[in-house]
């Protein structure tokens, strides 16, 4: 019989136990409707295997990986060309994590996949969940080439089950007219830690669109968008977002392939680790 050691391709400082972890990291590796630059589908994969770069202790919070009570359920195994039933399959397991009285952390993948997962939380929280929203870019279209179902109108499919007023959006530099119209109608688009403040008796579910940081930061993204925050700036939002009731988050977005130094990648994982602090 082997004896090992073997390389652990996991999260650093997870528990093992689901059974006894409040936190479940998902790998939902789907990008079947990007517009532009694919394959996002690969980024949990790499990111699981740039996440040893990392120490595991975050000198932001004061914490280590393992105060976090995290399980690494692994990846999410989703049919190729089919997005409908993708999307009911993330909707399922993310709805089974809430009955087991849990949170998803997830881990994309294209910024749809947050879609089915507000479905299923949704019936978890009602009119008690709210959502902010990191991105470059506006997420409001009504549809893409016909197409309802994208990356480009997933927080405008959100507002199905999340009121506009509940939605809060950061970073945001880039969208069409009728996008900008939308936020500036029902003030979506925020610039100020303290207005978020409305949300401190909310639900909260956090969603980091990758490309909200700068193109000098994060090149291995589908959608680059330069004048982006840096990474500094991000965790400033994040040190003021640790006494929100965060219910669960996804991080998505990165393509990794189109940075091939490795950096974007390693930025993703950092970005994960410190989101897992506040949870």
């Amino acid at each position: 019989m082997l004896k090992g050691p073997f390389l652990d391709r996991n999260w650093m400082g997870q528990n093992p136990d689901y059974n006894k972890s409040d936190i479940i990291m998902l790998g939902i590796p789907f990008d079947g409707t990007v517009s532009y630059r694919s394959g996002s589908r690969f980024a949990p994969e790499q990111i699981r295997l740039a996440s040893p770069g990392l120490e595991e202790y975050s000198p932001v919070f004061g914490k280590e990986l393992a105060d976090c009570n995290f399980h690494d359920a692994g990846d999410l195994e989703l049919p190729l060309g089919n997005t409908k039933k993708s999307l009911d399959i993330i909707e399922n397991n993310v709805e089974q994590i809430y009955k087991d009285g849990k949170k998803v952390l997830g881990i994309g993948g294209e910024h749809l996949v947050t879609y089915p997962e507000i479905r299923a939380i949704s019936k978890f929280y009602g009119d008690d969940l709210a959502i902010i929203h990191f991105d470059a870019h506006t997420d409001l279209r009504e549809e893409y080439l016909t197409e309802e179902l994208s990356h480009s109108a997933v927080i405008r499919l959100r507002t199905k089950y999340v009121k506009p007023e509940n939605i809060k959006q950061i970073g945001i530099r880039s969208g069409t007219k009728a996008e900008w119209d939308y936020m500036y109608k029902h003030n979506t688009l925020i610039k100020e830690y303290d207005e978020l403040d409305l949300f401190l008796n909310k639900k909260v579910f956090v969603t980091v669109d990758l490309d909200v940081l700068d193109t000098s930061i994060m090149s291995g993204t589908g959608t680059p968008e330069a004048g982006g925050m840096t990474f500094d700036e991000l965790m400033g939002w994040f040190r003021y977002l640790k006494n929100f009731q965060i219910i669960g988050a996804d991080v998505v977005e990165l393509s990794p392939d189109y940075d091939t130094s490795g950096c974007s990648t390693a930025v993703a994982a950092k970005v994960i680790r410190e989101l897992l602090m506040i949870m």
